[in-house]
Protein backbone atom coordinates (compact mmCIF):
# COMPACT_ATOMS: atom_id res chain seq x y z
CA UNK A 1 0.00 0.00 0.00
CA UNK A 2 1.18 3.51 -0.85
CA UNK A 3 -0.30 6.43 1.10
CA UNK A 4 0.62 9.87 -0.21
CA UNK A 5 -1.29 13.06 -0.95
CA UNK A 6 0.89 13.61 -4.04
CA UNK A 7 -0.63 11.99 -7.11
CA UNK A 8 2.83 11.95 -8.73
CA UNK A 9 4.42 10.05 -5.84
CA UNK A 10 1.52 7.57 -5.66
CA UNK A 11 1.64 6.94 -9.39
CA UNK A 12 5.44 6.61 -9.45
CA UNK A 13 5.52 4.14 -6.57
CA UNK A 14 2.57 2.19 -7.96
CA UNK A 15 4.19 1.90 -11.39
CA UNK A 16 7.56 0.81 -9.98
CA UNK A 17 5.96 -1.79 -7.71
CA UNK A 18 3.53 -3.16 -10.30
CA UNK A 19 6.36 -3.61 -12.82
CA UNK A 20 8.02 -5.79 -10.19
CA UNK A 21 4.93 -7.95 -9.78
CA UNK A 22 3.44 -6.37 -6.67
CA UNK A 23 -0.25 -5.72 -6.12
CA UNK A 24 -0.64 -2.09 -5.10
CA UNK A 25 -3.40 -0.25 -3.27
CA UNK A 26 -3.12 3.52 -2.96
CA UNK A 27 -4.67 6.11 -0.65
CA UNK A 28 -4.51 9.90 -0.64
CA UNK A 29 -4.43 10.32 3.16
CA UNK A 30 -4.50 8.47 6.45
CA UNK A 31 -8.29 8.35 6.75
CA UNK A 32 -8.72 6.78 3.33
CA UNK A 33 -5.83 4.42 4.07
CA UNK A 34 -7.29 3.10 7.32
CA UNK A 35 -10.46 1.84 5.64
CA UNK A 36 -8.48 0.33 2.76
CA UNK A 37 -6.07 -1.39 5.16
CA UNK A 38 -8.98 -3.23 6.77
CA UNK A 39 -10.31 -4.24 3.36
CA UNK A 40 -7.05 -5.19 1.59
CA UNK A 41 -4.73 -6.21 4.45
CA UNK A 42 -1.48 -5.10 2.77
CA UNK A 43 1.82 -6.88 3.45
CA UNK A 44 3.69 -3.58 3.68
CA UNK A 45 2.67 0.08 3.90
CA UNK A 46 4.59 3.07 2.51
CA UNK A 47 3.28 6.28 4.09
CA UNK A 48 4.12 9.92 3.42
CA UNK A 49 4.79 11.99 6.53
CA UNK A 50 3.28 15.30 5.39
CA UNK A 51 -0.41 14.82 4.57
CA UNK A 52 -3.59 16.76 5.31
CA UNK A 53 -6.08 15.60 7.95
CA UNK A 54 -4.06 12.64 9.31
CA UNK A 55 -0.29 12.83 8.84
CA UNK A 56 2.06 9.89 8.36
CA UNK A 57 3.11 9.74 12.01
CA UNK A 58 -0.51 9.62 13.20
CA UNK A 59 -1.41 7.06 10.52
CA UNK A 60 1.54 4.85 11.46
CA UNK A 61 0.68 5.07 15.17
CA UNK A 62 -2.93 4.05 14.49
CA UNK A 63 -1.80 1.09 12.37
CA UNK A 64 0.75 -0.07 14.94
CA UNK A 65 -1.74 0.28 17.83
CA UNK A 66 -4.17 -2.10 16.10
CA UNK A 67 -3.62 -5.74 17.14
CA UNK A 68 -4.39 -7.00 13.64
CA UNK A 69 -1.83 -4.76 11.94
CA UNK A 70 0.91 -4.10 14.49
CA UNK A 71 3.19 -6.60 12.70
CA UNK A 72 2.60 -4.98 9.28
CA UNK A 73 5.79 -3.15 8.25
CA UNK A 74 5.35 0.61 7.82
CA UNK A 75 7.92 2.55 5.80
CA UNK A 76 7.88 6.34 6.19
CA UNK A 77 8.36 8.47 3.06
CA UNK A 78 9.50 12.06 3.32
CA UNK A 79 11.33 14.80 1.50
CA UNK A 80 12.76 15.79 4.90
CA UNK A 81 15.90 13.93 5.91
CA UNK A 82 16.40 15.21 9.43
CA UNK A 83 17.41 13.14 12.42
CA UNK A 84 14.35 14.36 14.33
CA UNK A 85 12.01 13.13 11.58
CA UNK A 86 13.69 9.73 11.48
CA UNK A 87 13.54 9.42 15.27
CA UNK A 88 9.87 10.41 15.34
CA UNK A 89 9.16 7.74 12.72
CA UNK A 90 10.82 5.12 14.92
CA UNK A 91 8.87 6.27 17.98
CA UNK A 92 5.52 5.69 16.25
CA UNK A 93 6.67 2.25 15.12
CA UNK A 94 7.90 2.56 11.54
CA UNK A 95 10.44 0.01 10.35
CA UNK A 96 12.29 2.23 7.92
CA UNK A 97 12.50 5.80 6.59
CA UNK A 98 12.98 6.53 2.89
CA UNK A 99 13.77 9.99 1.58
CA UNK A 100 12.02 11.25 -1.54
CA UNK A 101 12.79 10.96 -4.33
CA UNK A 102 13.13 7.25 -3.63
CA UNK A 103 14.42 4.72 -6.14
CA UNK A 104 12.92 1.48 -7.36
CA UNK A 105 15.74 -0.35 -5.54
CA UNK A 106 14.86 1.35 -2.24
CA UNK A 107 11.19 0.39 -2.53
CA UNK A 108 11.95 -3.18 -3.53
CA UNK A 109 14.70 -3.39 -0.93
CA UNK A 110 12.19 -2.54 1.81
CA UNK A 111 9.78 -5.17 0.48
CA UNK A 112 12.54 -7.78 0.32
CA UNK A 113 13.69 -6.93 3.84
CA UNK A 114 10.29 -6.86 5.54
CA UNK A 115 7.83 -8.89 3.47
CA UNK A 116 9.62 -11.92 2.06
CA UNK A 117 10.36 -13.28 5.52
CA UNK A 118 6.62 -13.62 6.21
CA UNK A 119 5.46 -14.49 2.71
Amino acid sequence: MVIDDSKTIRRTAETLLKKSGCEVVTATDGFEALSKILEHRPNIIFVDIMMPRLDGYQTCALIKNNKMFKETPVIMLSSKDGLFDRARGRIVGSEQYLTKPFTKDELLGAITKYVTKTA
